[in-house]
């Protein structure tokens, strides 16, 4: 079976560059796929997550200006290009199916050329915030969520993260397939030393100014404790961050690093994971902190940490956006470590449900239906 997955670059750090890693590595290594990633701006750098070397890796090269709208007028002018490369490419590797993991401009016209060729389109965020927004959208807006849920009914298939996602989409080509993980079955965390973790793409949306103002009361009786968050994204939101750090004089207590490519690794350094997002589809540094045997303590927001953790068995839900909760969950587990220890270790063995044994054999379930039905 030879699968293509489509998407604009692979050298940034991030959870949809990681699934996708996950999956054609065990496509091509287990299951003996022949694989593709197709890219349009890749730029020469090299993936930023291990990529088996059966996989074969295409850029096209039509490199969108990535700090200007999609639709400024030195992008648009692009599009005939990446249009020219892209069925040229596709029509030369001749994919049993297409996966579209990425927004560009491809999703618009994906559905409508090579029709013989299923093609799925996977969705990793939440839309409950662009719910909101389009019972309130003005008209302009409202035409505009129509033309994509039309192009979106158009796909074969629709791959989405969780359930509760499934009432924000209008058309009935939908598939639930989570995220799957690495499991080491070795790789425990000890959960001895005095640090929590946060992760992911340092933007406003991961709410990273409330684990920082938490850590502020969790230190009034725990000071020796340190908070780390690790990623890499918006400038000014890094400094905004750095800022109320120093503000709170926190700067012993809490660290923004750098993302990492063996964040699996780095977990097992750490004694909590902290989530503070304002929305989430379903994190993959959740399902890595679950398979590191990490507690983890999480705003109960939309609607990613509910379908991952189960609350007050392998880590804490509170109310979302509630500071003071967050801070009271992260105390009792820093207080009571053998509270850390139970909890971790059903973290542990409730990882199993998303490994990628179990995940993918859905996957291969879906290929099959889709190549017998052509």
């Amino acid at each position: 079976m030879r699968i293509l997955f489509t998407t604009d670059q692979i050298y940034l750090h991030g959870g949809i560059e990681k699934v996708m890693a996950e999956k054609a590595n065990y496509f091509a290594d287990v299951l003996n796929y022949e694989v593709y990633i197709l890219t349009t701006e890749q730029k020469g750098y090299e993936p930023c997550y291990f990529l088996s070397n059966k996989i074969k890796r295409v850029d096209i090269g039509v490199n969108y200006i990535r700090f200007i709208s999609y639709f400024h007028p030195k992008n648009i002018s692009k599009i005939p290009f990446h249009f020219k490369q892209w069925k040229k490419t596709i029509s030369a590797i001749k994919p049993d199916v297409i996966i579209s993991c990425n927004y560009a401009f491809d999703f618009y016209w994906t559905p409508f050329f090579l029709r013989q060729i299923p093609k799925l389109k996977e969705f990793h965020s939440s839309r409950y915030f662009e719910e909101i927004d389009r019972k309130n959208a003005s008209f302009l807006k409202k035409m505009i969520f129509l033309i994509n849920d039309f192009i979106e009914s158009k796909y074969t298939k629709l791959i989405l993260l969780n359930d509760d996602e499934a009432q924000y989409y209008r058309s009935n080509n939908l598939e639930i397939i989570p995220n799957p993980i690495t499991i080491n079955d070795d790789s425990v965390a000890i959960l001895n030393n005095h640090k929590a973790i946060a992760a992911g793409r340092i933007a406003p949306v991961k709410g990273f100014e409330k684990a920082i103002l938490a850590w502020k009361i969790v230190v009034e009786q725990n000071s020796d404790w340190e908070l780390h968050i690790y990623g890499q994204g918006e400038k000014k939101y890094i400094e905004s961050l750095q800022n109320l750090i120093n503000e709170n004089n926190l700067q012993k207590n809490v660290i923004i690093k750098n993302a990492v490519s063996n964040l699996d690794l780095i977990l097992l350094d750490y004694s909590i994971y902290v989530m503070t997002s304002l929305t989430e589809c379903f994190p993959m540094i959740l399902l890595e902190s679950l398979a590191s045997g990490l507690p983890i303590v999480s705003f109960d927001c939309p609607h990613g940490p509910k379908n991952i953790i189960t609350n007050n068995e392998d880590g804490f839900i509170v109310k979302n956006q509630d500071i003071i909760a967050l801070s009271e969950k992260i105390n009792l587990l820093i207080n009571d470590h053998e509270l850390r220890i139970a909890i971790g270790k059903k973290g542990k063995q409730n990882s199993y449900r998303f490994s990628k044994e179990n995940v993918i054999l859905k996957w291969q379930n879906l290929f099959n239906s889709l190549i017998l039905k052509n």
